[in-house]
């Protein structure tokens, strides 16, 4: 049982007659006349159990974007329902504009509407809906809430996808589609053309000229049907957050893990463009999400469902675990994308020991999110004053330790991308297209 603001305000109608009549019969007299109203109207109040209710499911939708849920409230019974409506969800599925007043007659459905604006990625559930039903004086009512299942699956938003075009732009010429033809190891022969000023004399198919009467030369394309294994750390190292930019601050930035997942999607989008075959592991001292994706033309929807429920985990990453994952899809040559924090200490104990394993049959790139802080930090001024010195200090003690690891990594064979979070998915594309170019997948 609830009451409503009438009650207070009823019994403070009675101060009149207090004043008139000051006595403790006529206070008893008053509270009793308040509470034979309040009685009256509960017993009038119909139950909350009258009302039907039924949702239509918001889906999917990406990050960030709004989403609507629909709730279907119905009076099946004789009797008219005066209704106040609660659709609760959990916090971060950003439900506004919940509450609703209805009056439905016998026989009346209406339909609520919800506005949802998801704040993290993953399943976003309701939290119960609350019926509250209210008697024909508005004095009492009756509450409950109920369990109305409800989930809205939030996905990585993709923000890099504004950089594909153009990325498509460029594979489209090496691909041939275009008037541009590349050369170099790994490439295949695609046809043969007259040869014209700034070609390459290497390129010149001697034999073909002599059966024509102009110079030929062979024109080629990078190899397609290529492996492309995407490994995206979810250890403690992701869970830090960094700004997008040099220009943003720290807690307007996003988790380092969400930044490895936009430069994931770029280059899965691209590589399958461009015929290639993905492969995608995802863990820390598991294997969190695998999934080989051949021939699929949805691919970045496809590593968005598996994307969307991982989240970083407090603990180191088993690199013997996520390399003997990345071996399991097959000895076959691939290029190994591994999605880590360019961090010394923990590259040192636990990925460098792997490495020569990788290297050995595979081309492996790390693509680091850099925290753009760090060379804030370390370009304060030449004169910093006595609380930014150690700052100063420790901002460019770790630019140089993360300068050495690059370089022990090159001297393993394995190219660095490191790149702040903005700038992290197109730099990685840009690189597997180089690589494309150069005939090194």
């Amino acid at each position: 049982m609830v009451i409503s603001g009438r009650v207070p305000l009823l019994l403070l109608l009675g101060l009149p007659a207090v004043v008139l009549r000051p006595s403790a019969g006529t206070v008893w007299l008053w509270l009793l006349g308040v509470l034979l109203l309040v009685g009256l109207d509960l017993a009038l109040t119909a139950s909350p159990a009258a009302a039907t209710l039924s949702r239509r499911q918001p889906g999917t939708v990406r990050l960030g974007d709004p989403a609507t849920s629909g709730l279907v409230v119905g009076n099946p019974g004789t009797r008219t329902l005066r209704l106040h409506v609660r659709d609760a969800w959990q916090p971060s599925a950003g439900a506004s504009d919940n509450r609703f007043r209805l009056t439905l007659r016998a026989g009346e459905d209406r339909r609520t509407t919800t506005p949802l604006l998801p704040r993290r990625r993953g399943d976003l559930r309701a939290a119960g809906v609350t019926v509250r039903s209210w008697g024909p004086l508005g004095l009492t009512g009756r509450q409950r809430t109920y369990d109305v299942p409800g989930t809205v699956r939030a996905l990585p938003p993709f923000e890099s996808r504004k950089h594909l075009p153009s990325r498509l732009a460029r594979l489209r010429d090496l691909d041939g589609r275009a008037a541009v033809r590349v050369r170099g190891q790994g490439t295949e022969f695609d046809s043969l053309r007259e040869y014209v000023r700034g070609d390459d004399v290497r390129s010149i198919d001697w034999r073909a000229s002599a059966r024509s009467p102009q110079v030929v030369v062979r024109t080629w394309q990078p190899e397609r049907d290529r492996r492309v294994v995407v490994v995206l750390d979810t250890s403690r190292t992701s869970a830090g957050r960094v700004a997008r930019t040099a220009d943003d601050a720290a807690e307007d930035g996003m988790p380092r893990l969400d930044a490895a997942m936009d430069a994931a999607l770029l280059l899965a989008a691209l590589a399958s463009r461009a015929g290639d075959r993905i492969d995608f592991l995802a863990g820390d001292r598991r294997v969190r999400a695998r999934q080989r994706i051949a021939g699929a033309r949805d691919v970045a929807a496809r590593l968005q469902e598996q994307m969307a429920d991982l989240e970083p985990v407090l603990a180191e990453a088993d690199w013997d675990a996520l390399a003997g994952g990345v071996q399991a899809f097959g000895r076959q040559r691939a290029l190994v994308v591994i999605l880590t924090a360019l961090e010394p200490s923990a590259i040192e104990e636990g990925l460098l020991p792997v490495l020569p394993v990788l290297t050995h049959h595979h081309r492996v790139v790390l693509a680091s999110v850099r925290d753009p802080e760090l060379g804030r930090l370390a370009t304060l001024g030449e004169r910093p004053d006595a609380d930014q010195a150690y700052a100063v200090a420790a901002a460019e003690h770790e630019l140089d330790r993360r300068a050495r690891m690059r370089e022990v990594l090159s001297r393993l064979g394995v190219d660095v991308v490191d790149a702040e979070a903005a700038q992290l998915p197109p730099a990685l594309a840009d690189h597997y297209l180089h690589l494309k170019a150069q005939g090194l997948l």
